[in-house]
């Protein structure tokens, strides 16, 4: 990792004292912002319609641009970071950030704010793999960064749980442009705080950065993305607008793998997922999201339609679970240290499991005390999980491709994100629309249309009236508890498959050579070669390294990065030192 001289001098300070902690609390400001702009808008959604009037397709596209397009852009700018410097990147991202939310926040029409989510997206993207791949660079003491990867995802999940509940109080008291314009003065302090502060890092990669590479991954992300979603509000297996897109992206992506094989500088070196515990935490970060995203949004369904609540209510009701997901982070590096990534990730998927299997109980009555009960095993467990996952992850990728790794983690994020609602919605709607759409004493049309969704069948009862309105009303509530209930199951099963899939992950957490984490105790001493390793200040020391037993990769082929050696693997985890 090079530096230029005075962002060493930034960075030795920040690596040697507690100024870490400050850069910590900067890039945590930054996420937050980023996640609360991904559900803040939920509930505004019916003000926005009614002040703007979109049509369908523009009220889609206003709740979907911001998504898609950051999902599609993170590992272009996670690697350009690596290239150009991640904090200039970083602030970059401030600036569009904060200048979309003023255009969102006075958009006049339904266009208008489409580009202005769209430049979040662009905004969110620069900012998401800047914050962890800085966070790894501050950090390089292992048991230091486990404990702010917890702070971090804990902020990660206190910004997605209280966009709505935000989100309701400035709908309710102000107008739905002050869900966006809560950015611009958080953004215009965290700017000139995070150009002081922020030390400045790079990878090691040489050679030209692949733009073509670059733009492939974006199209794949953002094709596999988009037909994912059509899929998830609908759209049939034979639907040309959802599997175009999604056949098209995938095929760009395979390319993209292909292409960055055969390069000798590529943007993300493939061979990291070699690494066992490189490709299981990704694939444990798409299991937990895959389970569980789709399923968020029906509750949130539930909570309103079913129960009655309201916005503000519904997003008080969820609190819980945001509390459990700060308590799990916050003790999520001891956790890690005593129980090791292979038991934590699991007994966060099987906890979160239970919690979700808990939830089948509730019914068509307010059970306020289970509710609360399952939404604080559930925050914890899901917690839990995202934790040893994405340490595990971020402390198994090469400190050089640090953005790439980070762009890694949260694109298979929203990937899971993505397919869990189309699953999860898909086996909601099997679920719901059958005993809707055939009930009789209801003319035809009717039920057909009251199949779509809970709220429609609302919709059309209020219409009909009478003994045939209120007929439709129950059937449906019923229908959808049922529902909910396989869907709970259905999630609970992908939950229990995440936790078989941990068992590939390392049983302890090992540190290298750092003397503050516990080494692992060998059968019998293994001769070991010397490995450089970077310290806080940027420059290179000699250090020694432990080999690990039964590592997925031997000895004689561990990977190369950017034409130049490897750093020897970290004891008992196969995960680079530092």
């Amino acid at each position: 990792m090079s530096v230029t001289p005075t962002a060493g001098a930034r960075l030795r300070s920040v690596g040697g004292g507690a100024n870490r902690w400050v850069v910590l609390f900067v890039l945590c400001v930054s996420l937050l912002l980023v996640a609360l702009d991904a559900t803040v808008l939920h509930v505004a959604v019916p003000a926005v319609t009614e002040d703007l009037r979109p049509s369908g397709i523009e009220l889609l596209w206003i709740v979907d641009a911001y998504p898609l397009v950051c999902a599609a852009l993170l590992i272009l700018f996670g690697t350009l970071g690596d290239r150009v410097g991640r904090r200039r990147v970083l602030l970059l991202g401030y600036g569009i950030f904060g200048a979309a939310s003023a255009v969102a926040a006075f958009a006049p029409d339904p266009q208008i704010l489409i580009a202005a989510r769209a430049l979040l997206g662009v905004g969110g993207a620069m900012i998401m793999p800047a914050t962890l791949s800085i966070l790894r660079a501050v950090f390089p003491d292992r048991r230091e960064r486990a404990t702010a990867i917890g702070i971090w995802t804990a902020v990660a999940a206190v910004g997605a749980a209280t966009g709505p509940v935000l989100g309701g109080f400035l709908v309710e008291n102000f107008w739905w442009g002050s869900v966006f314009l809560i950015n611009i003065p958080l953004m215009a302090l965290i700017l000139p705080l995070g150009r002081w502060l922020l030390p400045e890092s790079r990878g090691g990669a040489d050679g030209p950065w692949d733009v073509l590479g670059a733009l492939m991954a974006a199209a794949g992300v953002l094709g596999v993305v988009l037909g994912v979603k059509r899929l998830g509000v609908g759209s049939g297996p034979l639907d040309l607008g959802a599997m175009g897109p999604l056949l098209l992206g995938a095929a760009l992506l395979v390319l993209f793998v292909g292409r960055q094989k055969r390069r000798r500088h590529p943007l993300v070196d493939m061979r990291m997922f070699a690494r066992a515990a490189f490709s299981t935490s990704v694939g444990c970060i798409v299991l937990a999201m895959l389970a569980l995203v789709g399923l968020e949004l029906i509750a949130v369904q539930y909570l309103q339609l079913i129960l009655g609540l309201g916005p503000l209510e519904t997003g008080l009701r969820l609190l819980p679970l945001t509390f459990a997901a700060m308590a799990a982070g916050a003790t999520g590096s001891h956790t890690l240290n005593r129980l090791g990534p292979r038991r934590m990730v699991g007994w966060g998927f099987t906890l979160t499991a239970v919690a979700v299997l808990l939830l089948t109980v509730m019914g068509q009555h307010d059970r306020p005390w289970l509710l609360t009960g399952a939404f604080v095993l559930l925050g914890f467990g899901l917690q839990t999980t995202l934790f040893g996952a994405y340490e595990s992850m971020l402390s198994e990728a090469p400190a050089d491709q640090a953005g790439g790794a980070a762009a890694i983690g949260e694109t298979s994020y929203q990937l899971g994100a993505g397919m869990g609602i189309a699953l999860l919605g898909s086996v909601m709607n099997a679920a719901y629309a059958p005993a809707v759409a055939s009930l009789s004493g209801v003319p035809a049309s009717a039920s057909s249309a009251a199949a779509h969704s809970l709220g429609e069948a609302y919709q059309v009862a209020d219409r009909l009236g009478g003994p045939a309105g209120e007929l439709l009303r129950s059937t449906a509530r019923h229908s959808f508890v049922q529902g909910l209930h396989i869907t709970l199951v259905v999630s609970a099963g992908l939950l229990l498959l995440g936790a078989v899939a941990a068992l590939r992950l390392p049983r302890i957490m090992e540190c290298g050579t750092s003397e503050k984490c516990p080494q692992p105790r060998q059968a019998e001493p293994v001769s070991l070669p010397a490995t450089r390793e970077s310290d806080t200040s940027g420059s290179m020391t000699v250090g020694a390294a432990a080999n690990r037993a039964g590592a997925g990769v031997p000895a004689g082929r561990r990977p190369q990065v950017s034409g130049r050696p490897a750093p020897v693997e970290a004891a008992g985890s196969g995960r680079t030192a530092h």
